[in-house]
């Protein structure tokens, strides 16, 4: 499933969901992919410098989500989007 940041939250039912995330810098032409059970944090995270890897691109917004059942699915895509990129040019066209 796939739902923008500001999309209404999971259906009921749907708990312990996991995130795959793209974060945008607002300072540099630069996105960040990863996963996580909550996004909020996730999110003051990686604007607060705790995230060595995107310490120096901060801050973010999150300019896209997909939602997934279980961890496992979301690092699955998590990969996919890593290492093929025609998958992340066709998500980062759309941002």
């Amino acid at each position: 499933m796939v739902f923008p940041p500001e999309a209404d939250p999971p259906p009921a039912g749907m708990t312990n969901m996991y995130y795959l995330y793209v974060l945008k810098s607002l300072i540099r032409p630069w996105h960040y992919i990863g996963i996580t059970d909550n996004t909020e944090k996730r999110l003051d995270q990686h604007n607060s410098g705790v995230t060595k890897s995107t310490k120096a691109y901060r801050p973010f917004n999150i300019v896209y989500t997909e939602i997934f059942e279980d961890k496992t699915l979301a690092r699955k895509r998590e990969l996919f989007l890593k290492k093929n990129f025609k998958a992340r040019k066709a998500i980062f066209k759309n941002l």
